[in-house]
Formats: C-alpha cells, sequence, structure tokens
C-alpha cells in the first residue's frame, strides 16, 4: 500500500484492486448531488460503470488514482494525476470529495498539495493544469493556496443548472512548485 502523504488520521494512497467495490458502495449510490454538479457529471451510475472505469484507471499508465481515506477506513474522495504526456511533462489533476460532510476542513487542500508534490518529486513533471467552473469558488481557493495560477476562461462553457458558468483553466509549473516548496 503505498501512502503518498497522511494527516489527522486521513491517508492519501494510490488505488487497488480491491478498493474497486468499496469505491462504489461508499460513495455512488447514488453520487452526491452536490459533487454530480461541481465536476460536471451524473449523479446515478451502475456498479458495472463504476467498478470498470476503476479498474481500467489501475491499468492506465498515463493515471496515478489515488484514494482519500478517513480515519474510519473509508473512501471519502480521489485525487487523480491524468492524461499524462511523458515526453512533454504534463498531466491534468482533478480531485473529488465525496461527502459534503468531508467538506470545508482542509482535507481537499491537503490532498491537492500532496497530489501536487508527487507530479513534480516522484513523476518529475514540468507542468500540471486543471479546470475548475466558476461556481466552485472553494476549490479555485484551493487550488490558488496550493500554486495553481489562472492561465484563461472559457465563458459560458458548462451550464450550472438553467444558466451558463465559465470554465476557468489553471496550472502550475515545476518553477513554480519549487519556489512555493523551498
Amino acid at each position: 500500500m503505498e501512502i503518498i502523504s497522511e494527516r489527522d488520521g486521513y491517508v492519501l494512497r494510490l488505488a487497488r484492486l480491491e478498493d474497486a467495490v468499496p469505491y462504489y458502495t461508499q460513495n455512488y449510490c447514488p453520487l452526491d448531488s452536490e459533487v454530480a454538479r461541481l465536476t460536471g457529471c451524473k449523479e446515478i451510475f451502475t456498479e458495472e460503470e463504476v467498478v470498470s472505469f476503476f479498474l481500467k484507471s489501475l491499468e492506465d499508465h498515463d493515471r496515478c488514482f489515488f484514494l482519500i481515506i478517513a480515519p474510519d477506513g473509508s473512501i471519502i474522495g480521489e485525487s487523480v494525476i491524468n492524461e499524462i504526456d511523458w515526453a512533454l511533462g504534463s498531466a491534468n489533476f482533478r480531485i473529488a470529495l465525496f461527502h459534503s460532510t468531508q467538506r470545508g476542513k482542509g482535507i481537499g487542500t491537503w490532498a491537492t498539495e500532496a497530489t501536487r508534490d508527487y507530479a513534480f518529486e516522484t513523476l518529475k513533471l514540468h507542468r500540471l493544469a486543471l479546470d475548475v467552473y466558476s461556481f466552485n469558488g472553494r476549490a479555485e481557493k484551493a487550488y490558488r493556496k496550493a500554486g495553481f495560477q489562472r492561465e484563461g476562461v472559457l465563458r459560458d462553457a458548462v451550464l450550472d443548472g438553467e444558466a451558463y458558468a465559465d470554465d476557468i483553466l489553471m496550472a502550475i509549473l515545476e518553477e513554480e512548485w519549487k519556489k512555493l516548496t523551498r
């Protein structure tokens, strides 16, 4: 079990084969409506959809799939480095805390920073990018705290209910990370 980081009983570690079914049953029955809104996905998934995607993610050599584990051992979130372009040293980042009771405690910021550090220290990436919806101010604040900077805005790129919202593009470069962590 490769643990990436620990904080106050919470653990960020690589996902494992035996996590597939608990990942589904603890988080996708159904997916929290606010998580679906903030990540732009649907609320209802079948077990086969989630487990199949989970297993494919474990085999993807262009992805690092981490789980956020609560002190009681339950899976409460994920942190993912994906779309890794090894030649360019660039990747995408995404994170989700699956339960509203776990938000607002600094867990997302901690997991973001730990995953960012893994991207630059272990994977030796040059650039880590993400996008966040304009109605997710809490996430944008956590990303800024972790050193990500706004690079652009895709105006009216998503729907939040009936209203359009922006998709904000952010990234951190290796040199910026070094300055932050020295």
